[in-house]
């Protein structure tokens, strides 16, 4: 066993510090070490999607990373989407659209739209399909989705 490094990371604007071993996914160090469990774990090889963060503002695969690789960065869970007691557009978007069934899927699937809806705030509905395509969705058929991503993106302008 390694010794322990110590992680520092901003994590929905609060800064936090903690000691993991140095071979500890981001992702298992956001769920057990810090209690954010919105973050999902899917297929742990980067495939799925359903544990999307924002690292420094970009979509990225916390099941993939090292927590020691986060160090000094600010990252971005579903726990942060809303603010104020208030949902976030694309939250609302998806609640209204039918966007999610399960929601295993959704917290990665939010912050991969967050994601788009920032390098390009008016995507047409191909655009759409091509950035939401990272997170695999075995429920909805993405209809919902796609247009819930529309609505947000029309309400977000």
């Amino acid at each position: 066993m390694s010794d322990p490094v110590t992680v520092r990371v901003t994590v929905n604007g609060v800064a936090h510090t903690g000691r993991c071993e140095p071979r500890k996914l981001l992702v298992d160090f956001l769920r057990e070490d810090l209690g954010l469990t919105g973050t999902h774990v899917g297929c742990e090889h980067g495939v799925c999607g359903a544990c999307t963060i924002l690292f420094n503002g970009e979509a990225a695969r916390s099941c993939i990373m090292l927590a020691v690789q986060a160090d000094g960065a600010e990252l971005l869970t579903i726990e942060g989407l809303m603010q104020d007691g208030r949902l976030h557009p694309l939250q609302e978007a998806f609640r209204e659209h039918h966007g999610l069934q399960c929601g295993f899927c959704t917290p990665g699937m939010l912050l991969t739209a967050l994601d788009l809806l920032r390098t390009n705030p008016s995507p047409t509905e191909d655009e759409i399909r091509e950035g939401v395509s990272a997170v695999l969705c075995r429920c909805t058929g993405y209809h919902g989705i796609i247009k819930a991503v529309e609505a947000a993106a029309q309400k977000m302008r």
